[in-house]
């Protein structure tokens, strides 16, 4: 058997992100559930009864957000590729960027499905508690994405892994979606940075498409990752490959 590979610090940023994301989400569950049944306060009315918790929450995704505008060891080469120094030319001129046009169904699909959520919330059928749950569960999601399985990867993008991503950056834009109709100084703050770096990143690429691009970046090359994402998939698939060998395993021995 090979040797396995330590998870990265960047990796382990991920989960941390998981972690406490997680948690914010089952609270915000908890609450709206108590607000459905009990009649107690909704999520908004009681996140703002509660102000340092509120601006912790807060903060921690401005700050977030702020930190994906500067270079940094500490986060994802998917999101680092932008920075000039991070461009390691390759030698070759030929800037190929296969999931470029893929990127436009993206936005249109997610800007429509997002689109129903908010005409549901206009409509009074959908309130502003629904409108939270929603977009943070998309901050789980985001992670799962990097972590786990990638919709955007597999079916649209097509995309070697996270580190060639076209849209690495949108995703804190996609996450505060929904804040769009949650009308609090709070939430169109997050969503005004989010959409502050989803520029930054696209005026970067077409300033310097040849940093995105592998062909011409050797940054993105797998030698010089330093996440090392895949080696952790690849072991969680041989783990659960075990788990289902295993399980396989009793199920025949209970049934003799």
């Amino acid at each position: 058997m090979g040797k396995k590979k330590k998870i990265s610090i960047i990796s382990s940023n991920h989960y941390i992100r998981l972690a406490y994301r997680t948690v914010i989400f089952v609270l915000l569950l908890i609450f709206y559930i108590r607000f459905r049944i009990f009649s107690e306060p909704t999520i908004v009315e009681l996140v703002e009864r509660i102000p340092v918790v509120l601006f912790v929450i807060w903060l921690v995704f401005v700050i977030e957000m702020v930190l994906r505008f500067f270079p940094s060891k500490f986060e994802s080469p998917g999101c680092q590729k932008q920075f000039a120094r991070n461009y390691i030319k390759s030698g070759d001129t030929d800037i190929s960027i296969s999931d470029n046009n893929a990127t436009i169904l993206v936005a249109l699909i997610w800007i429509v499905f997002n689109g129903v959520f908010g005409a549901l919330h206009m409509t009074g059928i959908l309130d502003d508690g629904i409108m939270l749950l929603l977009c943070s569960a998309y901050s789980i999601c985001d992670v799962i994405c990097i972590l786990f399985f990638c919709p955007f990867q597999t079916w649209f993008l097509k995309n070697k892994c996270c580190c060639t991503c076209r849209i690495y950056n949108w995703d804190y834009a996609m996450m505060f979606t929904p804040l769009f109709f949650v009308r609090k100084v709070y939430t169109w703050s997050l969503l005004a940075l989010s959409v502050a770096l989803l520029v930054r990143w696209e005026i970067t690429f077409y300033l310097h498409p040849e940093r995105f691009s592998e062909k011409t970046n050797d940054y993105l090359k797998c030698a010089n990752c330093t996440e090392k994402l895949c080696a952790h998939k690849k072991q969680l698939k041989s783990l659960w490959k075990q788990i289902e060998e295993y399980t396989s395993k009793r199920i025949r021995r209970l049934k003799k």
